[in-house]
């Protein structure tokens, strides 16, 4: 059995809902990453903060990223996978919530991600495709 752990990108880092999309933007170009877990004050995830929801819903809106927090743009449950959770397991969560971008959390704590380009690493070609079909298929 293939776990989310065997397959993650290691050492993921969250940020804080506090801190300012400016900052987040700096860590990511600091991490080479699109996209960044949000934590609240009790260390819990409450999002995933991307380079795009930047852009779009703070740039391109006319708002100042130095004065809106990652917190502000937070929307919906955060998702996430359990650690020793089968590759299936994780390929369901991501198809079913159309996500391209899966935490991975082992004993309450963040450990790493899962992108498309760790599923394109790890998985066979009709895994990829069924996940491309059920992710970017037109809802």
């Amino acid at each position: 059995m293939t776990t989310a752990k065997q397959i993650m990108h290691p050492g993921a880092r969250a940020i804080p809902a506090t801190e300012s999309l400016d900052r987040a933007a700096q860590l990511m170009r600091e991490l080479h990453v699109g996209a960044l877990p949000v934590h609240g004050p009790d260390d819990r995830m409450m999002g995933i903060i991307t380079d795009r929801d930047i852009v779009v819903k703070c740039v391109a809106a006319g708002r100042d990223p130095s004065k809106v927090t990652c917190g502000d743009l937070c929307e919906g449950t955060p998702r996430w996978i359990d650690a020793e959770a089968d590759v299936n397991d994780v390929l369901s969560e991501m198809e079913t919530h159309r996500i391209k971008r899966l935490p991975v959390v082992e004993n309450k704590k963040l450990i790493g991600m899962i992108t498309e380009a760790d599923l394109a690493r790890h998985l066979t070609d009709e895994q990829i495709a069924e996940f491309v079909a059920n992710v970017y298929a037109e809802a």
